[in-house]
């Protein structure tokens, strides 16, 4: 299978359109792990993302670099508008 061609710029332009709005993020941990969560995109920087989970107990890692992106350790989607409404009660 062959990928598309993608870089960073790209995948940058994209996640900025996802700022202050709710995501739904998928983490790779390796060994068959791995970790789902909604939060809401918090920061944009020139390196790397960050995303407020909305669970107060999530221990996780929460920022994250656009190459990890790239490589495919982390999904970011945006939270269709009736879910996150309902997350957010």
């Amino acid at each position: 299978m062959i990928k598309s061609p993608r870089n960073i710029a790209s995948i940058k332009e994209e996640i900025q359109k996802f700022y202050e709005k709710e995501v739904r993020v998928h983490v790779n941990l390796g060994r068959n792990k791995h970790a789902d969560f909604t939060g809401t995109l918090s920061g944009v920087y020139p390196a790397l993302f960050t995303v407020s989970p909305h669970d107060k107990n999530y221990r996780g890692k929460t920022a994250w670099s656009y190459a990890e992106i790239l490589c495919g350790c982390v999904r970011v989607r945006e939270q269709p508008p009736e879910k996150a409404a309902k997350s957010a009660r």
